[in-house]
């Protein structure tokens, strides 16, 4: 018969195997339950800077319109670059930038100006081809809208609050532009950067901007010359300060002088 102390170490023992055990099953548990590690995204494009007097870097993006396109190809001509904002809030355009794209078509159509000045025109996005062809399509109403904000019906009306935005838009958008309802105006070549790479590269992509919280660029300008070194940049504080076309045209005309 095995004396009360002895059963009293076996007890004991029992007892430790057992709780060791439950501690390798849970552990064994535990590990199974442990999610798979999630995916890690693709990390964002690390600024690249775009110094003026120095080469501008190079980049490839696919065409609206059809096709790639690549900086370097473009040699031999000046490149006004230009990257519009988009999205001004959700499902909502950005008119200024609307207004700017249609004034440029305008003047290109006027002017000749890429002949003129040695000049190719690209347009850059921050949206994959369905958003760019949706921004595009959305221009004739945008330039109604302007209308409608610059000459109200009921203008004599107008407290002095309304009086003053009619005002503003009127300073903003000095033109009226009328576009036929379904064309697209796509008289230059309009690169789809669905993927952010060149918009992040020059650090102008945002998912907010001045409180909007909403996939956007920073309007910004840039001016390569036909050896491809940057002679002008300009990244906008807020979608009414970037320079005008005819401010542009002078640097163009400087650029071409010093060849």
């Amino acid at each position: 018969m095995i004396d009360k102390k002895k059963a009293a170490v076996l007890a004991i023992a029992l007892t430790v195997l057992a709780v060791a055990a439950m501690i390798v099953l849970f552990k064994g548990q535990a590990r199974g339950q442990q999610p798979a590690p999630a995916p890690q995204a693709p990390a964002a494009p690390r600024p690249q800077p775009a110094v003026v007097g120095q080469p501008m870097p190079d980049f490839t993006l696919p065409v609206y319109q059809g096709g790639t396109m690549t900086l370097s190809s473009l040699r031999g001509k000046n490149v006004l670059l230009l990257f519009p904002r988009g999205y001004a809030a959700e499902n909502y355009w950005c008119t200024i930038c609307n207004y700017r794209y249609v004034e440029l078509a305008e003047l290109e159509k006027a002017e000749k100006i890429r002949a003129k000045y040695n000049l190719e025109i690209v347009v850059v996005f921050p949206y994959a081809q369905d958003v760019v062809k949706t921004w595009l399509e959305a221009l004739p109403g945008q330039m109604e809208s302007i209308k409608a904000r610059k000459y109200p019906e009921d203008a004599a009306k107008l407290d002095e609050a309304g009086k003053a935005r009619m005002e503003r838009s009127r300073q903003i958008y000095p033109n009226d532009y009328a576009l036929e309802k379904g064309a697209v105006l796509a008289p230059f070549p309009i690169l789809v950067d669905g993927e952010r790479t060149l918009s992040s590269k020059l650090d102008l992509f945002r998912h907010e901007w001045t409180g909007s919280k909403v996939d956007q660029n920073i309007p910004a300008v840039f001016i390569v010359d036909a050896a491809g070194t940057l002679q002008f940049k300009y990244v906008s504080q807020n979608t009414v300060d970037r320079p005008g076309y005819d401010y542009l045209l002078k640097v163009l005309e400087v650029i071409n002088a010093g060849k």
